[in-house]
């Protein structure tokens, strides 16, 4: 019989796997134009790309990306810095400088590569004009624990920004620019995988404000900042963005598809759920929860031997002080509803390598996961009030930890029901 936890950690790597830039990029290159080619970007697959386009391109190019602290990527011709995520720092706002500077004075022969993955939202840390890096920092801190969608949390971020919401692109006038993008967004929208840098943003300052009034958010030089209009994006019909070329390498769909391919060379049926699953992680496992038994019981909405595969980017609202993410978090909820069920296995991780703030993947849940729990003095319910996953799952040696895997296509879960 497949060992479920074993087969779980490999539906998880094949995922990964699948977002490899290695795997998919170079079939989305462009032509070489006829003047020069400057690469840049910003997000958690950063230098992989970087590294995936050195591999491919066929003449000269030069340029500087950024990625998070540890994700880095030997590469010749592409600088590769890094930064600070999911909290911008002073090396972010350096290198969003130089990547400024890198594409101005270009001509209508150049080609601009703009390799854009999920994380470069922080990573592209410019404030806008009259904002300060520690203003920028407090909004980050406040957004990531009011439980925001992540939508949400890019508006705001598109309107504090010098380089983000189009500006890079418009910055990139007149050279053609070509975005390639690894989505870690629900849906897959171009402008909210590292707030858009070179795409048209039809949101506006008010209704950023409006973000920070829902979420009682009072920090007087952003809102001022807000309040004042100074902060508009880039709008459609700006005619430095021109014609916007934007290609997917990989997306969070792609990844539910090999894992969908895994199962069923292991003889399940596999039933993707979705790919742009949101709302809180709690609340998510909960209603997963009540799928899962639907099909122990009923062999619907599939019959068993079954997983249910889903993605996207749930969020939490911290209540407690433990250590978390938002994969832990759904694990927890899901374990405490499913109480021991027989036969219900699940592993939820991001596939960045990186849940929460933690370089940990996710975790595993398994029939006997409560049981265990109980032996060494641990509660489901009373980890998820903390917000504890993390130190919960450790405990019973059930992480799951892959270290920076380079690529970024957000949550993935799996529910196996054998």
């Amino acid at each position: 019989m497949i060992e479920p936890g074993d087969l779980l950690r490999r539906l998880f790597a094949a995922a990964v796997a699948a977002a490899d830039p290695a795997v998919s990029l170079a079939k989305a290159l462009p032509e070489p134009p006829r003047g020069r080619t400057i690469v840049v970007g910003a997000g958690k697959a950063a230098a992989s790309m970087a590294r995936a386009v050195e591999a491919a391109w066929p003449g000269d190019l030069s340029g500087l990306v950024v990625t998070r602290y540890g994700h880095g990527a030997p590469t010749t011709r592409i600088e590769v810095v890094e930064a600070s995520h999911p909290v911008p720092d002073a090396a972010g706002e350096a290198a969003s400088r130089r990547i400024l500077d890198l594409v101005a004075g270009l001509t209508p022969d150049d080609l601009v590569l703009c390799l854009i993955s999920g994380g470069g939202s922080a990573l592209l840390s410019l404030p806008a004009p009259g904002l300060t890096l520690s203003d920028k920092q407090a909004v980050n801190h406040a957004l990531l624990k009011s439980g925001a969608a992540i939508g949400e949390m890019n508006c705001v971020r598109r309107h504090l920004s010098g380089i983000k919401g189009g500006r890079l692109a418009a910055a990139c006038h007149p050279a053609r620019v070509v975005t390639l993008l690894i989505s870690d967004t629900p849906g897959d929208d171009p402008l909210d995988i590292a707030s858009g840098p070179t795409v048209a943003d039809p949101t506006t300052c008010a209704d950023a404000l409006a973000i920070l009034d829902r979420y009682r958010i009072e920090l007087p030089e952003a809102r001022l900042h807000l309040a004042s209009g100074r902060g508009e994006s880039v709008k459609l019909g700006d005619p430095r963005l021109g014609n916007p070329d934007l290609r997917m390498v990989a997306t969070p769909l792609m990844a539910l598809q090999a894992a969908a391919s895994l199962a069923r060379r292991e003889g399940l049926t596999p039933l993707i759920l979705g790919d742009a699953i949101e709302g809180e992680a709690r609340e998510v496992g909960k209603v997963m929860a009540g799928i899962a038994k639907s099909v122990a019981a009923h062999d619907l909405p599939v019959p068993k031997p079954c997983l249910l595969l889903s993605g996207g980017e749930t969020t939490v609202t911290v209540r407690g002080d433990g250590r978390g993410g938002r994969n832990v978090e759904f694990l927890l909820a899901l374990g405490a509803v499913l109480d021991g069920h027989p036969g219900i296995y699940a592993v939820a991780g991001d596939t960045d390598g990186v849940d929460g703030l933690e370089d940990i993947a996710g975790a595993v849940l398994g029939p006997d996961t409560k049981a265990r729990a109980a032996a060494l003095g641990l509660s489901l319910a009373a980890s998820l009030d903390r917000n504890d996953g993390h130190s919960f799952f450790e405990a019973l040696g059930d992480g799951v930890v892959t270290g920076p895997t380079l690529t970024n296509v957000n949550d993935f879960r799996a529910i196996l029901i054998a």
